[in-house]
């Protein structure tokens, strides 16, 4: 399978999305100073895309899932772990960039070149001419047509109570 075969079966994901909803795309950008005074991080809108699991699928391209954060306003509070710190600031970075409190929006993620996916590019691979998904860091890597489709019935048809 060549890269133009896996842009194929993306085509085709985009049409059987059709109306799906799509999550928010954003870039953490640190706060510059202004007089001085160091502004706080915001979350700048960078488009949108469907979920798929560890893809997130646009309009032309396909990039690698990062981290997913809600938007929340700021409140002071303690936090047990560091990493409790961390995800209330980015929320707070979400709301200050524009983000409706509540939604998601996707940041560190990364593009993946199709044209590189003999020596794998992040989630996506090719292995004996068949294009495959490692579908989390510790599992194995399916099919991506299967992938594709069955994470499309997923975000079509949720599950009730998802």
């Amino acid at each position: 399978m060549t890269s133009s075969s896996v842009r194929r079966l993306l085509v085709e994901a985009r049409e059987r999305l059709g109306a799906a909803p799509r999550e928010r795309l954003g870039e953490l950008q640190e706060g510059r100073r202004l007089l001085g005074i160091p502004r706080a991080p915001r979350i700048v809108p960078r488009g949108t895309a469907w979920h798929l699991g560890v893809l997130l699928v646009t309009d032309d391209g396909v990039l690698a899932t990062g981290d997913i954060v809600r938007s929340r306003a700021e409140v002071r509070r303690g936090f047990a772990a560091e990493s409790q710190r961390r995800r209330a600031e980015l929320s707070a970075a979400a709301a200050r960039g524009g983000v409706p409190e509540g939604d998601t929006v996707h940041i560190g993620w990364r593009p993946i070149d199709l044209d590189a996916l003999g020596a794998a590019s992040g989630p996506l691979a090719v292995r004996d001419g068949e294009a495959l998904v490692r579908w989390s860091a510790a599992g194995g890597y399916m099919p991506l047509e299967r992938y594709l489709w069955e994470r499309i019935d997923l975000l079509r048809h949720p599950p009730e109570r998802a």
